[in-house]
């Protein structure tokens, strides 16, 4: 009998033997030898100068309207928060863990040789009734969008985010992409940015040092260097983020505020009386005066540390957070999440990555894929259970470079939950999905056309031997186009898709009618804040 080969744990690195040896950064990551840590990126001076969406300070009556003058805004810029998880090396997301279907949608069921290669054995598939209950026990919709029902990534969000399922909906994009690269253009964040999401400290976040925040590259067209996303991944790098000096500590934080402003009334003075002898004298002026104005509104805001450490938050971390202590402790996983979503969600940034490594993990079982997509699982749920704390909507996006296929074989350790073992990368089983979390009510699927609902809840279809059918989507066979729908939805969520051509004159994604097709919900109006 064949020797039952051991599963790796959550944290050891992948070593294939049918793959090159790791040289890059981003073979390290995907193959788990690196967790992606690194030092701040820490924004320019002139990020004083940005325009953020910022909280509503007490600042005096007369430096509000100083603050207006200077671009500070204290309503927000009005979108929705943005996360997107970047699974590095090829995760499974269609059918062992998100359900893919033919034309008519997620339940337009597959053959039982497709659903073998998406990891699924025969007693496991999504059309079978048990013969016990006379119901199916392999489809749960809770959060909308159907799962199967022993997803390891169903597992994990329902353990931190299950009390809020009914206000959670959600949708599948097929869509194949290359295995085992970065050189993938999957993160969207630069495009969300121009949407007009933005934070009232940063644009963008990433927890990876890179151009695009994350493992996968941002779409060429779309990079703004100007946006480029500041490195998070940790509480400490939250916490730098913000120097008020040392009047903190020395004075309340509220006479601190008061100083700031009687400097910046003092030099408006000085400025007003005198000339600085440049040519661009009024620029010159108008920066230095907007500079006292916006210290002062950040020693306001974040004078106190609890307000940006998420280690500090009740409702991240302790007895009655999301995490426990010794979770948040020994898990860099989910501090690193823990410091995105404190940051995107209370509208510090616009939108940031999440990047795991380690989803290369075709390495003959099933179990060592099963423990680090449940991991995936719970910080996916954990973003999603922050934002019903906070009270704010969330788009949530999973995607990876590639995917993997089962040759049928079985798994039946503990770990490996009797599934199919993951035998080798296959790009065309890949997907990507998207869920959304709205306080008031579950996001409703797109009704402005005349196709089915299920239709809009999973954009594009795979054959029925499980594979991608790459005729069936824009985004089908073109990870640009992939990218150009996730924001497209983005936007449909505020009711602007009628602005994704104005702002993407060159898009892909075809006529009106085909922009439909591709728009999976309605716009959740109440929820925008």
């Amino acid at each position: 009998m064949a020797k039952q080969r051991p599963h790796l744990t959550a944290d050891e690195p992948l070593r294939h033997a049918d793959h090159a040896r790791p040289i890059s950064r981003r073979d390290f990551i995907a193959q788990g030898f690196r967790a992606g840590l690194g030092i701040l990126a820490a924004p320019s001076v002139f990020s004083l100068f940005a325009n953020p969406r910022a909280a509503q300070a007490a600042l005096s009556a007369d430096l509000e309207t100083l603050k207006a003058s200077c671009g500070i805004a204290t309503q927000g810029a009005g979108k929705i928060p943005f996360i997107c998880f970047d699974l590095a090396g090829g995760a499974n997301i269609s059918g062992s863990n998100v359900l893919v279907g033919k034309q008519a949608g997620q339940l337009d069921f597959l053959t039982s040789a497709g659903y073998s290669k998406l990891g699924l054995p025969g007693d496991m598939i999504p059309p079978l009734t048990n013969a016990v209950t006379a119901s199916n026990d392999f489809i749960n919709s809770d959060f909308g969008l159907a799962f199967h029902s022993d997803s390891a990534f169903l597992r994990g969000i329902m353990e931190k985010a299950a009390s809020i399922a009914a206000n959670i909906n959600g949708a599948i994009i097929p869509a194949r992409s290359d295995n085992d690269t970065g050189n993938n253009p999957h993160n969207p964040m630069y495009g969300i940015a121009q949407t007009g999401a933005d934070g009232s400290l940063l644009g963008l976040i990433g927890s990876r040092s890179s151009d695009s925040g994350g493992n996968s590259m941002a779409p060429a067209t779309m990079i703004d260097s100007g946006k480029r996303p500041t490195k998070v991944d940790r509480p400490t790098d939250v916490t730098g983020l913000v120097d008020t000096g040392q009047l903190i500590g020395v004075l309340s934080q509220a006479d601190a505020v008061a100083v700031m402003e009687s400097i910046e009334r003092i030099s408006q003075m000085k400025l007003t009386r005198s000339s600085t002898g440049i040519t661009a004298d009024a620029v010159v002026k108008d920066l230095v005066r907007c500079g006292y104005i916006k210290a002062a509104d950040i020693t306001d805001r974040f004078g106190d540390p609890s307000t940006l450490n998420p280690a500090l938050d009740t409702d991240i971390v302790g007895p009655t957070g999301i995490f426990s202590q010794n979770e948040f402790d020994n898990d860099r996983e989910f501090r690193k999440t823990a410091s995105v979503m404190k940051m995107v969600i209370n509208g510090f940034a616009g939108a940031g990555t999440i990047t795991m490594g380690g989803y290369d993990y075709h390495t003959g079982d099933r179990a060592t894929g099963e423990i680090r997509d449940l991991r995936a699982g719970r910080c996916m749920g954990a973003c999603l259970a922050y934002a019903a704390r906070v009270g704010v909507p969330l788009m949530m996006y999973v995607f990876s470079d590639g995917s993997l296929a089962s040759n049928g074989s079985v798994d039946d350790s503990v770990e490996g939950r009797g599934k199919g073992v993951w035998t080798g990368d296959n790009s065309s089983t890949a997907a990507s999905f998207f869920l959304v979390y709205n306080p008031g009510s579950q996001p409703q699927l797109f009704s402005g056309d005349s196709l089915t609902a299920e239709e809009h809840r999973q954009l594009g279809y795979f054959r029925a031997d499980g594979s991608v059918d790459t005729a069936s989507s824009p985004a089908a066979n073109n990870v640009n186009l992939l990218v150009e729908t996730v924001i497209l939805n983005y936007l449909a969520l505020h009711g602007e898709q009628g602005r994704f051509s104005t702002l993407f004159p060159g898009h892909g994604l075809g006529n009106a009618t085909l922009i439909d097709r591709m728009t999976a919900f309605n716009p959740i109006v109440n929820g925008v804040i």
